[in-house]
């Protein structure tokens, strides 16, 4: 097959490998009825679409079934990824980045059941319990931006590669923590490892072609919800008899497993062309049309719009995306205090119908069990699995509403009806009720949470596309870090102010998405 020929196209940067620049003045010919979105000839009657190019010495025959084309000879990473669809290399892809979600579920929804266990085996208080929550979320909003800042400099193959093996490494070393500050401590360094999640999203985003991004981005929390339900599974077969240790120790295996996998993790095809290697770009688009089974693109890859600076957290706030990060840090924020909120309530709510008094308030017992404990009983663990199983038609009724009405409104709807269910927890006390409500509720606010995760990395350009996910991941576990003061303190001694916070922080929200400034729906990633 003849060598890539070097194309000119006028508004695209110089970098080794791709054309060179234009001058000015001069235009292109684009070849007729060629669709420059998908490099495929649209016009079968032109010539150059009877042999997609006029390559010499080479038989249009051969040239139909070995490439694609796109105009003078050059393409961009979208138009790649368009042309070259969905395929194995994309489900390869949705398998490894899910076991990573599926993990950070399983780190998140533990720490439902860790704090009353360690009230009942340590003795430990309800700010004691709301501060074990809240150091992950301190660890992880510490690091959100570093790691955000870490993958756009350095890639985010490796930024995943460490978080895996922190993750594995801290969670394990929590089982075995001899004291609760040494438990606090390992906790707050496993928060800071999940902080780099959000970057496999980034990742994955990157890779989809624009007519899917939406729904496989949405689908990718169904790992969310599978894990969050085997963890609660793992809760009742374990916590009952082997206590919290074997719990926390139980848990890092899916890290143990993603920390092996990272090595075949494919690094951004968008990341190599912004950061001038040209050439990994083209190796990993080369193993997509082969995993695919598509005809590669004949021509140059080029850069699609200026690089700008590369993983800068001052570029976020300059004039052109000001509103939009600061609407989004705000719609974050709201988004993980008030889902983090329902799954600690959805605890208090059902363990508090088993409180025991074994002694004298704030003693311990003579068997070790702390008074006032509150152990989960089957009956919990069964209406918990209950409610986070409500993620998953969350999920389907996210992808076919956020094609329908669009990112903003989407989840400016789901804010509403999360607080409309939240204020409804206060006018009943029937378990079977309640057990609907939470149902409704985590469903809701599941798919809103994945909403967020498709519309930020659209919205961004991709030299700020992971630092603009990380700084939101951070403003976020602002939102957490104080949710469990509310859904385990202040829900102690007064349901009506708890929940009421939460239907503020909603509708608030829920407006902060109807003033964002653009919609994505239908557009390719910002270059």
């Amino acid at each position: 097959m003849k060598p890539r020929r070097v194309g000119m196209s006028r508004g695209y940067e110089e970098m080794d490998g791709a054309n060179v620049p234009r001058p000015p003045g001069s235009t292109a010919a684009a070849a007729p009825g060629v669709d420059p979105t998908v490099g495929m000839t649209a016009n079968p009657a032109s010539p150059t679409a009877a042999s997609g190019t006029m390559l010499a010495g080479a038989a249009p025959e051969f040239e139909l079934a070995s490439v694609s084309v796109v105009p003078d000879d050059t393409y961009t990473v979208t138009q790649a990824v368009n042309a070259l669809g969905f395929g194995w290399f994309q489900v390869k892809l949705s398998l490894c980045v899910g076991l990573c979600w599926m993990a950070d579920s399983m780190e998140m929804t533990i720490l439902s059941v860790l704090g009353p266990a360690l009230h009942c085996d340590w003795g430990i208080t309800r700010y004691q319990q709301a501060l074990v929550t809240t150091v992950v979320f301190l660890g992880m909003m510490l690091s959100s931006t570093f790691w955000g800042h870490l993958s756009d400099r350095y890639g985010r193959k490796p930024a995943l590669t460490l978080c895996g093996v922190l993750l594995f490494l801290y969670g394990l070393l929590s089982s075995v923590a001899p004291s609760f500050g040494w438990l606090l401590l390992l906790r707050g360094l496993v928060g800071f490892a999940i902080g780099c999640v959000p970057q496999s999203v980034t990742l994955y985003a990157e890779f989809l072609p624009t007519k899917q991004r939406a729904k496989c981005v949405v689908l990718l929390d169904c790992f969310w919800a599978l894990g969050a339900c085997f963890e609660v599974a793992l809760a009742l077969a374990v916590t009952p008899t082997l206590g919290w240790r074997w719990l926390l120790g139980l848990s890092a295996a899916p890290l143990f497993i993603f920390a092996i996998i990272t090595p075949w993790l494919p690094e951004s095809a968008r990341y190599h062309v912004t950061s001038g290697q040209s050439d990994k770009a083209l190796n990993t688009l080369e193993q997509i049309a082969k995993d695919n089974r598509r005809p590669m693109l004949l021509g140059r890859l080029v850069v699609e719009g200026p690089s700008g600076s590369r993983g800068s957290l001052k570029a976020l706030l300059g004039s052109s995306l000001r509103r939009t990060t600061l609407l989004l840090w705000f719609i974050w924020m709201s988004c993980a205090f008030c889902y983090y909120g329902l799954v600690l309530m959805s605890t208090e709510l059902f363990g508090g119908k088993n409180k025991t008094i074994v002694d004298a308030a704030g003693m311990m017992a003579d068997d070790g069990v702390s008074a006032d404990c509150q152990p989960l009983a089957t009956t919990d663990y069964m209406d918990l699995l209950w409610t986070t199983l409500a993620e998953f038609p969350g999920i389907f009724a996210t992808i076919y509403v956020i094609e329908k009405f669009g990112r903003k409104k989407t989840m400016a709807l789901q804010f509403l009806f999360y607080a409309g269910c939240v204020l409804m927890i206060t006018v009943t006390e029937v378990r079977v009720f309640l057990t609907i409500i939470l149902f409704m509720a985590r469903g809701v606010i599941a798919g809103l949470f994945q909403a967020a995760y498709v519309y930020t990395p659209e919205v961004y350009p991709t030299a700020l596309r992971s630092v603009g996910v990380g700084g939101c991941s951070a403003l976020a576990r602002l939102g957490a870090m104080a949710t469990p003061y509310i859904a385990q303190v202040l829900f102690q001694s007064s349901i009506w102010s708890a929940v009421t916070v939460y239907g503020i922080f909603a509708a608030c929200a829920s407006v902060a998405c109807m003033l964002l400034p653009y919609e994505t729906r239908g557009a390719d990633l910002a270059h």
